[in-house]
């Protein structure tokens, strides 16, 4: 092919654009699926936290302090207690799965509290759900070392005669001064919502982008896509993915984060060009994904199955040291994996770039090593 006649980049760009809108299932994959998926699981978690989680009561004591106990527990909006006259029948209604856990209060409680006795109240929980069962826990817990240090407080005032900080230092002598950093409420759906957008974005390019590699090879219009020069050929097909990503990206962060009340504590500025770089190493990784595969279907199947498994090893909603060996190995070599670790430094606890330098050079190697192999790819399949 002569020089004149090789398609220049603009051109390549035109003609995936034409190709997108001749496909409706790149069509669906690129430019409905990345809305309807940021919108759909944006909802699900659209309260960030839990209310109202049932929680049975038996309350044997019947004093003064049980009642104080059970009005400050209903008080809280995270539990709605449901009362029981005695223990077993609070037990079968959470064995029945209509409430999450049990509270027993046992008969001498108060007395036990006023004579510096230890007084010992129950809560059993479900842990076969998580989420409730850790919810349930840290909110009746600080409820009843609160009201304990109340009555004990009182107890030396009174009888011992105590100022009110001499007392404090007998019921407390070391007081925890919790103060939960970034996700302030320690919700949820705050901590899952900003990887997930980011997430929904990267998967969308991996299987709109390999399957257009892919569909390329299918129809046997691989080599005519490749005759203006395999670099020419990869990033003008990918700065149309380029393009649309970063648009939707933009959308994402000015959009999305605002309707869902997304925390954005860093620089919109240098969280764009994390977005880049991202976008840069994804479009190569896609391609050479996309060039193993002659069916368009095939990809597009194994590329969707990959999602949830990406989205597991990349160290966010299990640490990554705790992950096995063969598993951290794999994890590194996915852009995910650094680019999570900057983007909610960034998000979360308004980080710079400049103080994140060790995964922004994984996400750099990872660009050179996934241009690197689907050119030489592609070279191979030209001259094939």
């Amino acid at each position: 092919m002569s020089k004149k006649s090789r398609p220049s980049l603009i051109k390549l760009f035109l003609r995936e654009a034409s190709l997108v809108a001749k496909d409706h299932s790149l069509l669906l994959t690129l430019l409905i699926a990345p809305l309807l998926y940021a919108f759909f699981y944006g909802s699900i978690y659209i309260n960030k936290e839990e209310e109202n989680v049932k929680l049975a009561v038996v309350d044997d004591d019947q004093s003064r302090l049980s009642r104080l106990l059970q009005q400050n527990i209903d008080n809280s909006p995270m539990v709605e207690l449901i009362h029981f006259p005695n223990l077993e029948a609070a037990k079968e209604y959470m064995y029945q799965g209509d409430c999450q856990g049990y509270f027993y209060i046992p008969k001498g409680t108060q007395t036990n509290l006023l004579s510096l006795k230890q007084s010992n109240v129950v809560l059993a929980v479900n842990a076969a759900r998580f989420l409730p069962s850790s919810d349930l826990l840290a909110s009746v817990q600080q409820i009843c070392l609160t009201i304990g240090a109340g009555v004990r407080l009182q107890y030396f005032e009174k009888t011992e005669g105590l100022s009110t900080a001499m007392a404090m230092q007998n019921v407390m002598p070391i007081n925890l001064d919790y103060r939960p950093l970034f996700n302030e409420r320690s919700s949820y759906g705050a901590f899952l919502l900003p990887a997930l957008l980011a997430l929904i974005l990267q998967q969308t390019l991996l299987i709109g982008l390999s399957e257009s590699v892919a569909g390329e090879r299918q129809h046997g219009t691989f080599k005519e896509w490749l005759g203006g020069g395999v670099s020419t050929a990869i990033w003008g097909k990918g700065l149309f993915y380029l393009f649309v990503f970063g648009a939707y990206g933009f959308f994402f962060l000015n959009v999305n984060f605002k309707l869902l009340d997304l925390p954005m504590r860093g620089s919109g500025f240098q969280l764009g060009v994390l977005l880049f770089v991202l976008l840069l190493t994804l479009i190569p990784m896609a391609q050479f994904i996309g060039s193993l595969f002659k069916s368009q279907l095939l990809c597009l199947q194994i590329m969707a199955f990959s999602t949830y498994p990406i989205f597991l090893i990349t160290g966010y909603t299990w640490p990554f040291e705790s992950l096995p060996l063969v598993v951290q190995w794999m994890s590194m070599l996915l852009p995910t994996t650094p680019f999570i670790k900057v983007y909610t430094a960034i998000v979360q606890s308004g980080a710079s770039l400049a103080s994140m330098m060790g995964p922004m050079l994984h996400l750099l190697l990872l660009w050179l090593f996934y241009s690197s192999i689907c050119y030489m790819r592609f070279r191979k399949l030209r001259f094939s």
